[in-house]
């Protein structure tokens, strides 16, 4: 279901998000060529939901800035472009992890006409990089906070081979009734002591397997930082006195600020 957005820069009375807003104003065409590098200004901003497969081919960072930067100026889309930079950009909610699969990706792409989803999802398709494929797309206001800014948790799937799946399940609410869980993460060149707790929000069975398949779900603090879930997974065989080596991690989604946590919650999870 696609979620409604509210009024705002570019919304006409009375129209509803995406294509009914399409007959008030001339839709771009994925043929066009790459608009040049001028002033523009955001009309209307959709919300992609992305999934990438697992593998060390998996790029990030510059790598995938460019990647996508490259994959948008192809689809002729009339793209925003924020004061100072002449190539589209596309803004993740989240940091993307190395080789992890991911599920449920949210990210933002601002046009500068009002563009029906219909023919964004035609434009998209076939010309993502690699690994990566559109699950769904809605619209959402141009003036809403920035995308990065909401992003509070995200939920992870985890497969343990070769696992007591009892012995997991006590370990994995052991950790939930303490209080303090002590790590270290590197930091560049140094070791940083942290607690891992207060950015665990939840960590159940989903499945005794085999493999044993783990839930989780981690927070996005500004202050704290990000609970990883290889850093779940380490406390967990810490609990079981073994070192446990994951089969697949996968992040399934993303959770913002503005979402019902608890509506949301996975039912596993429960």
């Amino acid at each position: 279901m696609e979620r409604p957005s509210e009024p705002g820069p570019g919304t006409i009375a009375g129209g509803g998000p995406g294509e009914s807003l399409a007959a008030a104003a001339p839709a771009a065409s994925t043929t066009d060529a790459p608009a040049t590098a001028t002033a523009s200004v955001a009309r209307q901003r959709w919300r992609l939901v992305l999934a990438r497969d697992a593998g060390p081919e998996a790029v990030i960072g510059r790598e995938l800035a460019v990647a996508w930067d490259d994959a948008i100026e192809e689809t002729g889309l009339p793209v925003h472009r924020p004061a100072g930079r002449s190539r589209a950009r596309i803004a993740f909610g989240a940091p993307v992890p190395a080789a992890m699969a991911l599920e449920r990706e949210l990210a933002d792409l601002v046009l500068t006409r009002l563009v029906p989803r219909w023919r964004v999802r035609e434009a998209l398709d076939g010309r993502m990089p690699g690994g990566w494929r559109l699950v769904d797309l809605y619209d959402v206001w141009p003036g809403a906070p920035a995308l990065a800014g909401r992003v509070v948790a995200a939920d992870y799937r985890f497969e343990l081979e070769g696992a007591d799946p009892d012995a997991v399940a006590r370990a994995a609410a052991e950790l939930l009734a303490s209080d303090h869980m002590p790590r270290e993460r590197r930091k560049g060149t140094d070791t940083v002591e942290y607690d891992l707790r207060p950015l665990l929000a939840d960590v159940t069975i989903a499945s005794a397997g085999p493999p044993v398949v783990v839930r989780a779900r981690t927070r996005f603090d500004p202050v704290l930082g990000t609970g990883r879930p290889e850093e779940v997974v380490a406390a967990l065989g810490d609990r079981l006195g073994v070192a446990l080596e994951p089969r697949s991690i996968v992040r399934e989604r993303v959770l913002l600020a503005d979402d019902d946590l608890e509506k949301d919650r996975d039912p596993a999870l429960d």
